[in-house]
């Protein structure tokens, strides 16, 4: 298992079968890419997440990155918004998906990160890091907040803004989270859905027009068969 499907699996919604894989998973952990000291807290945080009832750690992950968005694991949520470039930019990554021999096989939306890392974690060193390069901004404040609310989450994203070795200040974006008003609060999130529950016109609503909601059900890309 290569470190960026680690991650990715790390990252993703905690399923039950996790728990059955723990000695293949501490064992990637010690990947020689990685330094002793960043092995030694993979180690600890794979430990720590094995040794946590299911449930808990479930919710603990539903309570960290399905509430709000400052901590969403959508990637071009951090960079298109709800702007229409958000629409295109999914299909021009499902496109590149395809093209080399991946096809999600789950209602997962394309840029959610533990999907791309499981793809990128297939692709060549080289188009990998500069995925990781590309995207270290929002890795960098997504490592940066997650520290703030000490979450152990943290070290993966550090992981992967070294991986892109991009010029990323985590003690910047650090500062700059700490400035930040929740978004994850009771009070915050009955405000989001209030904005997004609006409705114009006597017509029914299209489900396109649902208030976003993610399911901790994730894609998993397969090698297509000729």
């Amino acid at each position: 298992m290569s470190v960026l499907k680690l991650i990715g699996v790390l990252l993703d919604y905690p399923r039950d079968e996790l728990w059955q894989h723990g000695e293949e998973l501490l064992e990637a952990c010690d990947d020689p890419a990685l330094s002793p000291a960043r092995r030694r807290q993979l180690q600890t945080f794979v430990r720590d997440l094995l040794a946590t009832d299911p449930l808990d750690a479930q919710d603990r992950w539903l309570a960290t990155f399905d509430r709000g968005r400052s901590m969403s694991l959508l990637v071009f949520e951090h960079i298109h918004g709800e702007s229409r470039d958000r629409g295109q930019a999914m299909v021009d990554l499902i496109d590149a998906y395809r093209k080399n021999g991946f096809e999600l096989d789950a209602r997962e939306l394309p840029d959610y990160l533990p999907l791309l890392l499981e793809y990128l974690a297939h692709r060549p060193q080289a188009e990998a890091k500069d995925w990781l390069h590309h995207i270290g901004h929002i890795a960098g404040m997504l490592a940066a907040r997650a520290a703030e609310r000490q979450l152990p989450h943290a070290v993966l994203l550090e992981i992967l803004v070294e991986a892109g070795e991009g010029k990323v200040n985590l003690a910047v974006l650090r500062q700059r989270a700490s400035e930040e008003v929740r978004d994850d609060t009771v009070e915050a999130m009955d405000r989001l859905w209030e904005e997004e529950a609006v409705r114009f016109g006597t017509d029914a609503p299209s489900q396109d027009c649902d208030p976003p909601h993610r399911s901790p059900a994730r894609a998993q890309p397969r090698e297509i068969q000729p």
